[in-house]
């Protein structure tokens, strides 16, 4: 048993109207919807004691859900537990300035010597430009995809 398993959640009325709020809009992510659905199910400000076992059962989630949003709770307050940090990666080599550079490309005529372009000669092209230090020709054909682009044929 964590220590925060019989420490009580007692919301404050702003933070009861923010998450009654949050569950009422039905824009943010089904996620967020179900921790304020069982933060508001296991506040006690409102005189209700509900169980452990009653929560899980009414907001469809796990013990063990139930017990990271309290430890969640306790250590952070609401935002941090209703919302994920967020997680480490690579940022996406292709941002809008990139996609632009290469869409222009695309549309524009081949180098002398070539017919048409090719996801090699972009991917080049975009380095000799020096629009991205680095990148593949499968990464210009993903992009092309995404955006809906062929080079024809």
């Amino acid at each position: 048993m964590g220590m925060y398993e019989h420490k009580h959640i007692y919301l404050q009325k702003k933070e009861r109207t923010e998450l009654e709020q949050l569950i009422k809009s039905g824009t943010h992510a089904a996620r967020v919807i179900a921790r304020a659905r069982t933060l508001l199910l296991l506040d006690r400000s409102q005189g209700q004691k509900r169980r452990i076992k009653d929560v899980v059962e009414a907001a469809m989630v796990s013990q063990g859900t139930v017990s990271n949003l309290k430890k969640r709770y306790f250590a952070g307050g609401l935002d941090s537990t209703l919302y994920d940090k967020p997680r480490p990666g690579a940022k996406p080599k292709i941002d809008g300035e990139v996609e632009a550079h290469l869409i222009a490309l695309t549309c524009s005529d081949p180098p002398e010597g070539f017919d048409r372009w090719t996801l090699r000669l972009l991917a080049d092209r975009l380095v000799q430009l020096e629009v991205i230090d680095s990148i593949s020709h499968v990464a210009v054909g993903d992009a092309l995809k995404k955006m809906n682009l062929s080079l024809g044929g």
